[in-house]
């Protein structure tokens, strides 16, 4: 989004690396990637749901989204961070704090507010996600059985 509020969006993305690597792929929800969509949650790792606190239509997708994320994943629950950008707009908010954390709430995922014009709370919510995603990725493994062979120590007498 420009400053002055036009609907026009840089081809500018800042790409974090962490543990090695990283992907940011934004859709914004535009219908023209809906085809691909589904292929980019198949591989994906975790999940950033944004929507705008003055645009309530965009809230209420963010749970068609989880929803279609788990499905997709085949899961009961996915590393996902919800979160409400423009923050900055109190003025203009159109989706109370109340009932985002609500919907947070009933979706089982952590929420965050920030504001991508001010970059309050943009990093955060990336490094937040990833956390979510480690620990989730740590959850999944099996557990690690005890060498005991390194531990015992042969002794033979004659």
């Amino acid at each position: 989004m420009s400053r002055n509020g036009e609907r026009s969006y840089a081809q500018t993305y800042k790409l974090v690396v962490v543990g090695g690597g990283g992907v940011v792929l934004d859709t914004a929800g535009q219908e023209e990637f809906s085809a691909m969509r589904e292929q980019y949650m198949r591989s994906g790792e975790g999940f950033l749901l944004v929507f705008s606190v003055t645009d309530h239509s965009s809230f209420e997708e963010i749970a068609k989204f989880h929803k279609q994320i788990l499905r997709v994943k085949d899961r009961d629950e996915f590393p996902m961070l919800m979160v409400g950008n423009k923050s900055d707009l109190d003025h203009q908010r159109y989706v109370p704090m109340d009932e985002a954390q609500n919907l947070a709430r009933v979706l089982k995922i952590p929420y965050i507010e920030c504001s991508a014009k001010l970059r309050m709370n943009v990093d955060q919510a990336f490094h937040e996600l990833v956390r979510i995603v480690r620990k989730f990725q740590l959850s999944e493994r099996p557990p690690l059985k005890p060498n005991y062979k390194k531990n015992k120590k042969k002794c033979c007498m004659l």
